[in-house]
């Protein structure tokens, strides 16, 4: 099997910073694009930032300038930076990688259970 486990969500003041962490872990040959969603109540679930294996990285406009996106490929682990934290920033957030399985040639989506990241004003 293949998961992701998802942990530094929690409740932080505007302003703040949080760190989230994702480590994959199973029957794993290789790992490509990695990143990171969120879905606020009532809203679809939106971009936040994409990091390629080789550490390139895209964002969406919402986390420009405050939020660093980051891998470790060694411990298969993406990680999301978050400062200057707003309300708006609320959201459950969800980390993805695309995966390809031991002796198995196509790449599958695979996804996190969530964690909650709550910015008080």
């Amino acid at each position: 099997q293949v998961q992701l486990v998802e942990s530094g969500g929690g409740l932080v003041q505007g302003g703040g910073s949080l760190r989230l962490s994702c480590a994959a872990s199973g029957s794993i040959g290789s790992i490509n694009a990695m990143g990171w969603f969120r879905q606020a109540p009532g809203k679809q679930r939106e971009l936040v930032a994409t990091i390629a294996r080789d550490g390139v990285a895209d964002y969406a406009d919402p986390a420009k300038g405050r939020f660093t996106i980051s891998r470790d490929n060694a411990k298969n682990t993406v990680y999301l930076q978050m400062t200057m934290l707003k309300p708006e920033d609320t959201a459950v957030y969800y980390c993805y990688a695309e995966i390809r399985r031991l002796f198995t040639a196509g790449l599958r989506d695979y996804w996190g259970q969530g964690t909650q990241v709550t910015v008080s004003s």
